[in-house]
């Protein structure tokens, strides 16, 4: 599973999770409901309709499942969530004027999905826009996106040299960031006060460059040894991150002070009410 994300309608968050082996969204319910009704209380409707659906026996109501999303609080909570199909049956239990613009909705992101699969740049061209969004500098994203072709060419690898699971990946990950920064990646975050936040998204320029730098060596040592087995894998991922952590010692001996930074995003992205209004926005 992907990190869970957030989709607006009509300025309203949906959270979602893509299910990568199902291939498949999974939308928070709850917010499909407040979107659908403009209830003040949403998980009142929701319960109410749950056991109405119940009663009746749906098909709808048996396939729901609970996944774990962000929160108000910050905390992951488990969630009550649908695939698109499942809430395409679920709108016509809901009395709304906004039912049909809603499914337009949901056929345009299935059909965003598509794209972005048969065409990996769409993706990429989507996040710049995102991060955009955010507030991030142009030389940040640019970085950024970068270090996610790195990562996908690293995982490439991982997964040739017969590592398939994902504790395996990040085993090896930690690996890496705890040869070039000192730190696993969990110990990374809690140095930025970080919970479920991307560690990635909440790295300066500096250590995006590092942690890219480990990764990348990390890669063309595998192309070039062929690597089988976690034993193996493990090695090479040991090796990477040493690459950087011999870039990072030459560099703070060069700056005289540490670039491990407990900054997060926040520090130095520009609030999104701040930003300039782009073209079409003025529009």
């Amino acid at each position: 599973m992907e990190q869970s994300e957030i989709k607006l309608f009509e300025g309203q968050n949906i959270r979602y999770v893509w299910d990568e082996q199902k291939e498949q969204y999974f939308f928070s319910v709850v917010d499909v409901i407040q979107v659908l009704t403009d209830s003040n209380i949403p998980r009142r409707y929701w319960s109410d309709l749950k056991r109405k659906l119940a009663a009746e026996g749906s098909e709808v109501y048996e396939k729901i499942v609970q996944l774990k999303l962000p929160s108000p609080d910050g905390k992951m909570r488990l969630t009550d969530v649908a695939t698109t199909e499942q809430l395409l049956r679920l709108i016509q239990s809901v009395p709304s004027k906004k039912a049909e613009p809603f499914k337009l909705w949901l056929a345009e992101v299935g059909r965003q999905r598509l794209e972005q699969l048969q065409d990996p740049e769409l993706s990429i061209e989507q996040a710049i826009r995102d991060y955009r969004r955010l507030g991030y500098s142009e030389a940040w994203i640019n970085q950024r996106i970068k270090t996610i072709e790195v990562r996908k060419g690293l995982t490439d690898e991982w997964k040739r040299g017969g590592m398939q699971e994902e504790r395996d990946y990040a085993i090896l990950t930690d690996i890496i960031s705890k040869a070039w920064s000192g730190m696993t990646t969990r110990e990374y975050k809690q140095h930025k006060g970080l919970r479920k936040e991307s560690l990635r998204d909440n790295m300066t320029n500096v250590e995006l460059m590092l942690n890219g730098l480990a990764e990348a060596a990390a890669t063309e040592l595998s192309q070039r040894e062929n690597p089988q087995g976690f034993s193996e894998n493990a090695q090479i991922a040991q090796r990477g991150g040493n690459v950087a952590h011999v870039a990072r010692e030459q560099l703070e001996h060069e700056l005289g002070t540490t670039v491990i930074s407990d900054k997060r995003a926040l520090h130095f992205t520009t609030p999104p009410d701040e930003l300039p209004l782009t073209t079409a926005e003025e529009a």
